[in-house]
């Protein structure tokens, strides 16, 4: 067994301290090869378990944060709270889903980097600030949405990949807002 002296053993600490900082510094770059699907994991006495879903289609509610910008996300990449992306409990990351506004049926398509929401059973998206702002929700706190997973174009993702908005989607029509709307309560949400 090696022993240190005190002088040693601090030099020796800062120095491993100094060695992981570097190797967590440096970010995965933006791309759209798959890179965690994950086992499951716990949060909060919850088990989530990512699985790939080509037809994810959920009515529920959206949050967004953005006060954790430069922070790792569940990829490696790093969060821009001025991206449009998101953060998913189990879909595959990178995912992209259309998010659809129930309150006024504007749509976008968000670039899914990140894991969350971890709070309520009824939130199924945390959004970037970039996103909730494309949305038009970010006023509020919570918004109810639909969220689709899709297949964007290739410029689309291009146009993802770089922290920009894809094409722009007209709003659902006012029959579908409202079915969607009815459907949402009857779930009791």
């Amino acid at each position: 067994m090696l022993t240190l002296s005190r002088p040693l053993a601090r030099i020796a600490c800062v120095g491993v301290f100094l060695v992981a900082g570097c190797a967590g510094g440096s970010y995965r770059p933006v791309s759209d090869a798959q890179v965690k699907l994950g086992g499951p994991y716990r949060v909060r006495g919850t088990t989530y378990v990512p699985a790939a879903d080509p037809s994810y289609d959920v009515l529920g509610y959206a949050s967004w944060y953005g006060s954790e910008s430069g922070n790792r996300t569940a990829n490696g990449e790093r969060f821009r709270a001025e991206w449009p992306t998101a953060a998913h409990t189990t879909l595959p990351l990178p995912t992209y889903v259309e998010v659809t506004a129930l309150d006024t049926g504007r749509r976008i398509i968000v670039r899914i980097n990140d894991r969350g929401p971890f709070a309520g059973h009824a939130r199924i998206l945390d959004l970037s600030r970039g996103a909730a702002e494309l949305l038009g929700v970010r006023a509020g706190g919570l918004a109810a949405v639909r969220v689709r997973r899709v297949e964007p174009s290739e410029k689309d993702r291009a146009r993802l990949r770089k922290g920009k908005a894809a094409q722009g989607l007209p709003p659902i029509s006012e029959h579908d807002r409202l079915s969607f709307r009815s459907q949402l309560s009857a779930a009791g949400f």
